[in-house]
């Protein structure tokens, strides 16, 4: 037996390999398969039809049966029953039949001519939802402290129901360590209290199948003390149960279940496995676990109900053993322990049974390998029917859980099936053999597109099909070799794999099955993508404040043919469906962030192939609400505990408490800072001053900011006290030189501790034997002592008084009594000359008491006498050097060469300056002269030129002669040799010869003296073919700001001019040079300091400069500026805007003015005509009657509500109007005649002059006058009036 079993496993060695489980196609001869079935257990609910599924395949098409409890069912007998076409699925109809008439044991069996296959045993079953039994449930009185049972019971259902506790309103009752629900649906009390007395403890049963809830009786409770019983008992006696008659103490835990100290329980192998542990105890015991006999297994180990069930899901045999509970509290501890066996229903070890495709002549393998506790029984059965009952076949050999196919023919097609069971189950497995003769076949479909992203595995299928079984090969491409090596894993089924796909793997691919009877070629291709990578953000959190909005950007970088697809995500799940966030096509906002918002934000990209995600959490913080409750505790005379209760921090922790106080005594409505305290302290130690009246307020302050301020506490009063300290910054400074000024920095009301606030003023000479002096001081924070000798020291100290004492002794401070003006002078004051430019000035310090005050310093007074040279005038200006502090000399620097120079010494204190010391001179050697004072070329013939120029200003000494050099400039503006000339002293004239190479020359003349030379002025001059000499600008000088040396480059700038317009002035040039950035700058031409202003050329080679005053000289620069804004180049020119304009126009050719004349002289001829008809219309001015008689009855005035004249007439005969002149000034004079112009004036309010001349204005138009007493006035137009309106508008 044991040589058999040895001779079958090494069969099954050598042939394992050449049984491979094959999809068939369904267009070839194949044996049943079963598809889909209902499962084992089958509950059904009663209101619905039952479908019991049988699903099948093979060719031929399978034919379908059914058995009932293992015996066959007839369908065609049963009206209600029907059968689906082309399928075994039964549809039972049981709207008029009860569904417990279908209860049983079902089978359904395929068959066709190739074999048989049948389905599970399926058990049906009616669900059921029995109603609870009817009880009335009386009250149930307990005493305080005693543990209680509240039974639940629901009746049985199938499935079992969901229990749970509720109460009237439908919520759930709390549970807790003390309260729990155990596995079977019942409610345990550990211990009772008075608030678990109430009338609806309600148990719920929820029966899912039928999706149905019942309600059992509500329970009652009444827990009461054993007085409460007692007074009680009468009236409860009747109808109510009782309990623990015996008064409950504190004490050590008992377990209520599981009883006893041990249990046993079993178990079923993939089950969840449950223990629980109630226990009763005061106080309420804590449950814990262990394992007596190994560990708990971390991963599927669960603790529920308060620790009271242990839960271990997917129970395994390393689960079998001895599990211990626990329960303790302060008063002891008890055991339980439960013994767990785990047992298995059958289960496969390497899977069930796989199908067989086997060419005649093949060997092959079924196998049936299953485990179980207790081991389970193999049983194999053939068609259906059992394999010791079927047809002998040679090729067929049963071993145990194997059975073994040897030179398989045709016709040998069947399906086995494999039962394997034992008391907890069965397995039930179909497997056919089916012998074939095909050529292969390729199932994978032509031409697949496979993508894959990179760096992951790519797998590219050769499904094929074939009896024999093929051999399946791999080719790249067009090569001719097979693929082989360790970049590639073939698999059994045809599958290539690439562990890792690289961008080269890309392309076409082909595999070839072969067997003995054909060949069968498929192309796949491969494409790898890039990967989809969400750009990750620096900042896995955001914090933002309420009310603002918040981005969160979700950039992604993804292979350009792949097109991903963005998704939000709050929490896991969706965003909210609000307006406020707004998804952008790669970020997400939300507006007005609310606290609600706070959470973790996922932007999930997908595309076909792959995805990525990136998470950030949303803080949103808000600034703390302000502290509540606030209290003053331990109050004593200077201090106070005050305590608060901090308000919500809104996701941001609180960093301090700033504490405020209002003195409502002498500072009403004005909140001052007391003190900080950091976040995390809830109190504060206030120290409080006496005389105050204090009411405290609390601010919080987070990373957002302070909190509003928290409602004021009680006001504390404290009581007046003597001061705690005195004044402070307690100066004494004479103002004259015969009095002390005491001033010190006044006590706050918070420092005066009580009423009746002074100061104690103290004050004495220092020296020895002196008394203190003392003064009382109120509303004042000085005292002034008079008649104090000149600068001498006090003592002196301000003492803090109040109606409740002195402060503590005040400290002695040192003062001064006023300052005098200095009587010393320096002494032995002398210069020494350094050089042209530098005097060293030295003298002895004053003596101390001849200063009379705080010694500032010394000056030195200095003026240049004049200069040694004839052309240098006399300057008696004085300069002021101040030397501070106690020094004996200074240096006197920027002094004119060659000059006579007067000084005197000064010392000076706080109040001014002493007497000056005797003055003395020095002298200042030669120096570099200035440059020339001008520079003009001339040119006198074709073959030379004429310089001209002036000596320079400041000679600086004796003029030794003067030194010209001079290039040619061609036209791409490159110097030629330089050429120089030594000219003697009292030249002021040079002509030179022009070479024939060039037109264009530079000039630089320079003067020296014994000192050296000074700095040159430069000249550029080009001469036409006509001879012309055409200069920069006749005047134009430019003194450098330094010498000129040789290797320096020659200025740029040629044709440097400049013309007066009428807005300004135009400055122009021409420039050669290579720096860009080119301005012209300018500035009033004077001795002081300048100011320059700057004007950019912009690219152009002229700038306007405008606003230039008239009478004035401008200095004007054109610089070119290179780098680090260093003037490379300039060229300087005076411009002076005369004071009359430059060019005078003739206003009488002006078109302008013609046209005025000619608009002026119109409207006098109108004004004239309208004058000469009024007069014919009678119209007249009887000036002198008018002047007889104010009034005239036919005098009409103007219209009220226009101001227009209107027409009257004079019955009486007016003199006419008698002429006037009007005088080349344009005032009006009165001749001889009594007829006035001012009587037609308004209101007679014209005036002359001494000499009759008249000054009163006319504007040529009326005006309206409210005049109740009198007629009103008329003005008749007057051309005079109006060529004088007319001139002043001119």
């Amino acid at each position: 037996m044991e040589k058999r079993r040895m001779d079958a496993a090494l069969l099954v060695l050598i042939l394992g390999h050449l049984a491979i489980a094959l999809e068939v196609p369904l267009d070839l001869p194949q044996p049943p398969t079963i598809t889909h079935q209902s499962p084992k257990d089958y509950i059904i609910d009663p209101r619905e039809n039952i479908t019991i599924h049988c699903e099948a395949k093979g060719k031929p098409h399978p034919s379908f049966s059914w058995t009932k409890d293992g015996t066959h069912f007839r369908i065609e007998e049963d009206p209600r029953v029907t059968m689906k076409p082309h399928s075994g699925t039964l549809v039972v109809d049981i709207s008029m039949m009860r569904a417990e008439n279908y209860e049983g044991v079902f089978q359904c069996t395929a068959r066709n001519n190739h074999g048989t296959a049948v389905s599970n045993n399926i058990v049906i079953r009616q669900s059921r939802s029995p109603l609870w039994s009817k009880e009335k449930n009386r009250p149930i009185v307990v005493q305080e402290g005693v543990s209680l049972v509240l039974p639940c019971r629901p009746p049985a259902g199938l499935p079992p129901p969901i229990v749970f506790w509720m109460d009237n309103n439908f919520q759930k009752l709390p549970q807790s360590r003390r309260v729990s629900q155990s596995l079977n649906g019942d409610l345990y009390f550990s211990n009772v209290r008075r608030e678990d007395s109430r009338n609806d403890y309600i148990c719920y049963a929820r029966f899912t199948h039928t999706q149905t809830i019942q309600q059992k009786q509500p329970i009652t409770v009444r827990v009461l003390n054993l007085d409460s019983i007692n007074d009680t008992m009468a009236a409860f006696y009747n109808d109510t149960d009782l309990f623990s008659e015996a008064p409950m103490d504190e004490r050590k835990p008992t377990f209520l279940i599981p009883p006893g100290s041990s249990s046993s329980m079993r178990v079923l192998r993939g089950h969840v496995l449950e223990m629980e542990c109630i226990a009763e105890g005061l106080p309420t015991p804590e449950v814990s676990w262990s394992k007596v006999s190994g560990e708990l297994p971390s991963r599927r180990t669960s603790f529920l109900h308060f620790n009271k069930t242990l839960r271990i899901t997917k129970v395994s045999e390393s689960d079998d053993g001895v599990y211990r509970c626990t329960a303790r509290n302060q008063f002891g501890s008890v055991d339980h322990t439960i013994s767990v066996s785990v047992k298995a229903a059958p289960y496969w070890i390497s899977g069930p049974p796989k199908n067989l495709v086997l060419a005649p002549g093949e060997n092959g393998v079924l196998t049936c390998r299953a485990s179980g506790i207790p081991k389970p029984l193999i049983t194999w059965t053939m068609n259906g029917i059992p394999i010791e009952n079927s047809p002998t076949d040679e090729s067929r050999k049963v071993e145990d859980d194997v059975i073994i196919f040897t030179d398989v023919q045709t016709g040998s097609s069947a399906v086995y099936q494999c039962n394997v069971s034992n008391e907890y189950g069965y397995l039930l497995s179909n497997a056919f053999v089916n012998v074939l003769s095909e050529p292969p076949r390729v199932m994978t479909p032509s031409n697949k597109i496979y993508q894959v992203i990179k760096n992951h595995p790519a797998l590219l299928d050769c499904a094929s099909f074939g009896s024999p079984l093929p051999k399946i090969t791999w080719f790249r491409d067009l090569s001719a070799s097979t693929l082989n090596g360790d970049n590639y894993i073939f698999h059994d089924n045809g599958t290539i794999e690439i562990p890792v796909a690289q961008a080269q793997n890309s392309g076409k691919y082909m595999c070839v099955a072969t067997n003995a009877l054909g060949i069968s070629k498929n192309h796949v291709h491969l494409e790898v993508k890039e990967p989809t990578r969400i750009q990750k953000q620096r900042e896995k959190t955001k914090t933002v404040q309420k009310g603002r909005s918040v981005v969160f950007e979700c950039k992604v970088n993804h292979d350009e043919t792949l097109f991903p697809t963005m998704t939000w995500l709050k929490d896991n799940g969706e965003l909210p469906d609000e307006e406020r966030f707004v998804v952008g096509s790669d970020s997400l906002t939300i507006v007005d962030v609310t606290e609600s918002d706070a959470g973790m934000y996922t932007c999930i990209m997908n595309t076909t192939l792959d995805h990525d995600s990136a998470t950030t959490e949303l803080n949103v913080v808000e600034k703390p609400d302000p502290p509540t409750d606030l209290e003053l505790t331990d109050q004593t005379k200077r201090s106070v505990q005050l305590t608060w209760t901090p308000g919500d921090e809104h996701n941001s922790p609180i960093q301090k408490f700033l504490i405020q106080y209002e003195d409502s005594l002498h500072h009403r409505g004005h909140w001052h800072n007391l003190t900080e305290v950091p976040g995390t302290m809830t109190t504060a130690h206030l120290k409080l001053s006496p005389y105050v009246h204090y009411t405290f307020r609390v601010f919080a302050l987070n990373a957002v900011g302070y909190s509003n301020a928290s409602s004021p506490s009680k006001m504390y009063k404290t009581d007046p006290a003597a001061p705690d300290e005195n004044p402070a910054g307690v100066h004494g400074i004479g103002t004259e030189h015969d009095n002390l000024v005491i001033s010190w920095k006044p006590l706050s009301n918070l420092q005066s501790n009580g009423p009746g606030l002074h100061y104690k003023v103290s004050w004495r000479q220092k020296k020895l034997g002196a008394e203190w002096a003392t003064q009382n001081v109120s509303s004042n924070s000085k005292f002034t002592v008079s008649g104090t000798p000149t600068f001498s020291p006090y003592e002196i100290k301000v003492q803090a008084v109040n109606n409740y004492g002195a402060g503590p002794e005040p400290a002695v401070v040192l003062g001064f009594s006023g300052e005098d003006l200095p009587i010393g002078t320096p002494d032995n004051v002398k210069a020494v000359v350094i050089n042209s430019t530098l005097a060293k000035i030295l003298w002895d310090a004053v003596p101390h008491n001849s200063i009379r005050g705080h010694l500032k310093g010394y000056k030195v007074y200095y003026w240049r006498k004049h200069g040694m040279h004839k052309h240098n005038p006399d300057h008696m200006e004085k300069d002021i050097l101040s030397f501070s502090g106690n020094h004996t000399h200074g240096m006197l620097p920027g002094l004119h060469p060659f000059s006579a120079y007067l000084f005197h010494v000064r010392v000076y204190n706080g109040k001014g300056e002493g007497p000056p010391s005797p003055t003395q001179h020095f002298k200042t050697p030669e120096g570099a002269p200035g440059p020339p004072t001008s520079l003009e070329v001339a040119k006198t013939d074709l073959d030379s030129l004429t310089l001209n120029w002036s000596p320079p200003l400041e000679h600086n000494g004796h003029i030794t002669g003067y030194t010209l050099k001079y290039q040619p400039v061609n036209n791409s503006n490159e110097l030629g040799p330089e050429e120089e000339l030594a000219l003697a002293a009292n030249e002021t004239s040079v002509t030179l010869p022009i070479l024939k190479y060039s037109k264009r020359y530079k000039f630089l003349l320079s003067a020296k003296t014994s000192s050296g030379a000074g700095p040159a002025v430069s000249q550029e001059a080009a001469v036409s073919d006509e001879g012309n000499t055409q200069t920069s600008h006749p005047f134009a000088w430019s003194p450098p700001l330094r010498p000129l040396h040789k290797a320096r480059p020659m200025s740029p700038f040629t044709n440097v001019t400049y013309s007066l317009e009428e807005d300004g002035a135009l400055i122009s040039w021409d420039y050669w040079g290579p720096e860009k950035n080119i301005y012209v700058e300018y500035t009033v031409d004077s001795k002081g300091v300048e100011d320059w202003q700057k004007e950019p050329a912009n690219g152009s080679q002229n700038v306007k400069l405008k606003g230039l005053k008239v009478g004035l000289s401008y200095k004007v620069r054109v610089v070119a500026e290179g780098h680090h804004d260093q003037q490379l180049h300039y060229k300087e020119l005076f411009v002076t805007v005369p004071a009359v304009a430059s060019r005078q126009v003739d206003i009488a050719t002006q078109g302008w003015f013609i046209g005025l004349m000619c608009a002026i002289a119109l409207l006098i001829l109108i004004l004239l005509i309208i004058c000469f008809i009024q007069r014919n219309k009678g119209g007249k001015y009887p000036v002198k009657e008018k002047e007889d008689a104010h009034t005239d009855p036919e005098f009409q005035p103007m219209k009220d509500d226009d101001c227009t004249f209107v027409e009257y007439s004079d019955n009486e005969d007016h003199k006419p109007l008698k002429g006037s002149r009007t005088p080349s000034n344009g005032t009006v004079k009165r001749d001889d005649s009594d007829d006035s112009l001012v009587d037609y004036g308004e209101g007679g309010d014209g005036q002359f002059n001494e000499d009759g001349s008249f000054i009163g204005q006319y504007s040529g138009k009326s005006s309206c006058r409210d005049n109740a007493e009198g007629p009103e006035s008329s003005e008749a137009p007057s051309p005079i009036n109006a060529m004088n309106s007319l001139n002043s508008f001119v």
